[in-house]
């Protein structure tokens, strides 16, 4: 064990340091500066003013200010003091509790992480459905209506008159037999996308892109029943308090119009990239049939759209946009089809259409622009 120590004085007069050697003994220290000078600090005189932290010096002060220090370079000093001296550890600094402090603040950070995972995987979504539940009306058609506004631009709606009739008459005919707090609306988008989504408050987007690959109307019905059903359901309003921020989820308990409106830009961007949960999806499956069915429609034909875009998605890529939001798992269609093959479907629900003219008209409007 090391005796004597190595250190620098300082008399708190003057700027100069003194080279000292320090004795460790039962009451204090003992200093002997280069001239044979001593000074003996009593233990309950001195403070520690440094060396807290791994690899700094040990600073002791003594006195009133202007007051007497004492540096020592060798960084064992505290820890050969304490095992010398027991006692001293309310009175200066022990450094094995360092060790014991970076323990608790990896286990504190671990419990911090532990929390966190918890609130984004369990808490929040748990929290977005209670909400999502009493959430207005109201407020869901004022997000609703910014958010298509977002997507749907007046240069970027189809507008074409007898492509509204054909959307209304589905419409109404799917949402009559199904009682619902919403005014369904679809918002038709001039652009090439194989893609459709639901909005808050009874809103639908649908892509031109979509309705040209549907081969009979019925198709598009299935579609538009499916993502009726994820509104009346409220799994987009669930999702978009889920995953975006802490003001739209305060202004959806409030039902604050004007917090609505604010949050129609963000709500957009998230819909874009949004995912439902596995339940989610099969209760719009399940709901969307049943929704078919009541209305007249065949529900076949929203899995014969399902399978046609599988097929395609393999070699056209864009195919994908519907299908990574909507998966169509095998067992999900074997389902549908076991809940279809129980329907009587009405086969000319829709036969004054001629749907393969009818479908291109939103093109036929945007070469005509």
């Amino acid at each position: 064990m090391i005796l004597e120590w190595r250190g620098y004085y300082f008399d708190g007069r003057t700027a100069a340091r003194h080279p000292v050697r320090v004795q460790i003994a039962a009451t204090g220290l003992k200093l002997t500066l280069e001239d044979g000078a001593t000074h003996f600090w009593p233990y309950e005189e001195m403070r520690q003013s440094q060396g807290f932290h791994t690899g700094e010096q040990v600073r002791f002060e003594r006195g009133a200010d202007p007051s007497e220090a004492l540096l020592v370079t060798e960084l064992d000093f505290l820890n050969t003091l304490h095992r010398m001296v027991p006692g001293l550890g309310r009175r200066f600094h022990r450094p094995e509790r360092r060790l014991m402090r970076r323990s608790l603040t990896g286990f504190a950070a671990l419990g911090v992480l532990a929390v966190g995972a918890l609130m984004y995987f369990w808490g929040i979504p748990a929290a977005a459905k209670v909400v999502a539940a009493r959430v207005p009306v109201s407020w869901e058609e004022s997000l609703g209506r910014n958010i298509v506004d977002q997507f749907a631009t007046g240069e970027m709606r189809c507008t074409d008159p007898e492509v509204g009739r054909m959307i209304a008459d589905m419409t109404a005919r799917l949402t009559a037999a199904t009682p619902s707090p919403y005014t369904f609306r679809v918002a038709v988008v001039r652009a090439p996308v194989v893609n459709a989504f639901a909005v808050p408050g009874g809103n639908v987007v649908v892509f031109q892109g979509l309705i040209e690959q549907t081969r009979r109307p019925e198709e598009l019905a299935g579609v538009l029943a499916h993502e009726f059903q994820h509104i009346i359901q409220k799994h987009t309003t669930r999702m978009l308090l889920q995953k975006t921020t802490t003001g739209l989820m305060l202004s959806a308990m409030t039902g604050d119009l004007s917090g609505a409106v604010a949050f129609g830009a963000s709500a957009a961007h998230t819909l874009g990239t949004l995912r439902y949960n596995r339940a989610m999806e099969e209760e719009a499956d399940v709901e969307g049939i049943k929704m078919l069915a009541a209305a007249g429609l065949d529900p076949a034909a929203m899995i014969d759209f399902f399978e046609t875009l599988k097929k395609k998605s393999g070699a056209e890529p864009e195919y994908l946009a519907y299908l990574s939001s909507h998966p169509s798992t095998e067992q999900r269609i074997a389902t549908l089809k076991s809940l279809a093959a129980r329907s009587k479907p009405n086969a000319a629900a829709f036969s004054r259409y001629n749907w393969s003219e009818l479908k291109k008209k939103c093109r036929a409007a945007e070469r005509k622009r």
